[in-house]
């Protein structure tokens, strides 16, 4: 009795599996085309940099006397910003003023004498040594003058370095000195304050060397710094610089990206996330990459699955080609392909917008099938305790 109960239960599930099977359906997948947009990005980190930015300092040694700007402060080319103690260096200055008069004097004095005794010299007045003594004097005057006036020059132009005024329009992001502090001038110049044009920033981003190739001059980028997440920025590529960054065994390349910073909400030293649309076309018509390999099948169980059109034989199916759908049939249809971002490429000629392109097959069998596949148990895998074998 039990035998027979468990025929008829094995009976009843293979007619429920053949009725499963003779009501499965094959379907095309299609895609109306339409005109829509295109894009490949590649994304990378870096760091914000004021385009200018200027150290400040001094070539003369001196106590800072005055500081007119403090950081933050708004400064513009010309603009007086600090100043050092002028009181030796004018000194300097009168130094130099009364030596020049003197060796001005001296001067005048040995070129009278040299044109006088050159006068007698030509008329056998005065012997030789006398007229090459009198030269020899007029010559030392005139190096001793000439240099007593670029004393004074210096002298001068210290003084005038005393009074620092800013090089450029910006805001001081960095103040180095106090007043009453001396500030000596060595080989290098002794830094005052740090100034930025915070109107023009650019981004030194770090692209990995496995996208470098794709990254291009003016291409357009979008980023954003964890200072303002809600917002986002846009730039463009102004420089790909050719020397290489290894760190950790990771090789990278500097990409310089230029943005306008009109709102100074960017300043220098925040990190940059970076997008760059190494690909971007719009209003170009597009389909799915899928596509351009679909490749028509013949299902003779199945009704009403459009059909290769008999003008389809034949077709060199090495060419660029979509399958577009128009009624029943699929008519084979010749392509150009531009641009592709590994999931939809662009069409430049061959369709229209509104055609309906066939994408491939899909079957809701075959997914069940693929699942019972690999839930199915080995025959080799232990049972589970008190199954009935």
């Amino acid at each position: 009795m039990r035998k027979a109960k468990y025929i008829a239960c094995i009976a009843i599930a293979a007619l429920m599996t053949a009725g499963c099977k003779k009501e499965a359906k094959i379907a095309l997948n299609t895609q109306k085309v339409s005109a829509g947009d295109i894009s490949e990005t590649v994304t990378a980190t870096g760091t914000l940099e004021s385009v200018t930015q200027v150290d400040v300092g001094t070539q003369v040694t001196g106590i800072i006397d005055k500081l007119y700007v403090d950081f933050n402060s708004v400064v513009t080319k010309g603009q007086l910003i600090a100043e050092i103690e002028k009181t030796i260096l004018q000194a300097d200055l009168n130094s130099a003023d009364a030596t020049l008069e003197s060796a001005r004097l001296t001067y005048e004095y040995t070129l009278t004498n040299y044109k006088r005794d050159k006068a007698l010299y030509d008329k056998d007045l005065i012997s030789q040594y006398d007229y090459q003594t009198s030269l020899k004097d007029y010559k030392v005057a005139e190096q001793a003058y000439d240099k007593a006036q670029a004393d004074r020059v210096r002298a001068a132009k210290n003084l005038n370095y005393a009074e620092i005024y800013s090089p450029i329009d910006g805001i001081v992001i960095s103040r180095e000195v106090e007043v009453g502090q001396t500030v000596v001038s060595n080989m290098s110049v002794a830094n005052l304050y740090t100034i930025a044009d915070l109107d023009h920033m650019q981004v030194v981003g770090n692209v990995d060397e496995a996208d470098i190739g794709q990254v291009k001059v003016g291409q357009r980028v979008v980023f954003t710094v964890d200072a303002y997440p809600d917002d986002s920025f846009e730039g463009h590529v102004t420089q790909v610089r050719l020397s290489a960054t290894t760190e950790s065994n990771v090789v990278t390349y500097e990409v310089i990206v230029s943005a306008n910073n009109d709102d100074h909400k960017l300043i220098p030293g925040l990190t940059a996330n970076l997008t760059i649309y190494v690909l971007e076309e719009n209003g170009v018509i597009t389909v799915p990459v899928s596509a351009t390999k679909f490749t028509p099948r013949d299902y003779p169980d199945v009704k009403g699955l459009p059909q290769p059109a008999s003008s389809a034989k034949g077709s060199d199916s090495n060419a660029d080609h979509v399958y577009v759908v128009r009624g029943d049939s699929l008519y084979y249809t010749p392509v150009q392909l531009g641009a592709a971002n590994g999931i939809n490429v662009a069409v430049t000629s061959g369709l229209k917008d509104g055609d309906v392109v066939a994408l491939g097959y899909e079957s809701a069998q075959a997914a069940a099938d693929a699942d019972k596949s690999q839930t199915q148990s080995s025959p080799f895998a232990p049972k589970r305790p008190n199954q009935k074998k």
